[in-house]
C-alpha cells in the first residue's frame, strides 16, 4: 500500500523539534502483545469475501490493464501499464482488513472502494500524457471506481 500521509501541524512539528534536540524520550507502552496480532491476524484470514466481491476486484484491476474493454477509452493514452495480479491479491487482503475494523465478518464493496487507492496509486505505469495533464494515480482509480458496476 501506499498511503499519503500529510505534513504535521505547527504545534506537531515544534514537539518533534523538542524531543529531537533536547534527547527526551518518550516513555512507550505497547498497547497489544506480538501473540495478539498474529491472533488478529488469523481473524482476519477467516472475514469472508464473496465470489462477487473478488469479481469486482478483478475488474477493477482489469480496468488499469485494458480500460477500454471498460468503457474508459480515455484512459488508454494515460497508462503505461496496469496493476499486476499482486495489486488484485492485496486489494483482496486489505479490503477483509478493512471489513474487520469496521466490525464486520465479510468485506462489502465499500471495503473494497475505502482500500483500492491506497491498493493501487503506485501500482500504475502514468504515461507521459497524463503527467503532462496533471492527472495522477488517484484520479485514474476514482474515474476506475465510477466506471466498475458495484455488486
Amino acid at each position: 500500500m501506499k498511503v499519503v500521509i500529510g505534513y504535521p501541524s505547527k504545534t506537531e512539528e515544534a514537539d518533534i523539534i523538542k524531543m529531537n534536540i533536547t534527547g527526551e524520550q518518550k516513555t512507550i507502552q505497547p498497547l497489544v502483545s506480538p501473540a495478539d496480532i498474529v491472533d488478529v491476524r488469523r481473524v482476519v484470514q477467516q472475514i469472508y469475501i464473496d465470489e462477487k466481491i473478488q469479481k469486482y476486484i478483478v475488474d477493477i484491476v482489469f480496468a488499469t490493464r485494458f480500460p477500454s474493454d471498460y468503457g474508459l477509452n480515455d484512459l488508454t493514452g494515460m497508462l503505461s501499464f496496469g496493476s499486476s495480479p499482486r495489486a488484485s491479491i492485496n486489494m483482496a487482503l486489505a479490503a477483509r482488513a478493512y471489513a474487520f475494523l469496521k466490525g464486520r465478518g465479510y468485506v462489502i464493496p465499500e471495503d473494497v472502494r475505502a482500500v483500492c487507492h491506497d491498493v493501487m496509486r503506485h501500482r500504475l505505469g502514468l504515461s507521459y500524457e497524463a503527467e503532462a495533464n496533471n492527472i495522477g494515480a488517484d484520479e485514474i482509480v476514482s474515474e476506475i471506481l465510477d466506471k466498475i458496476a458495484v455488486p
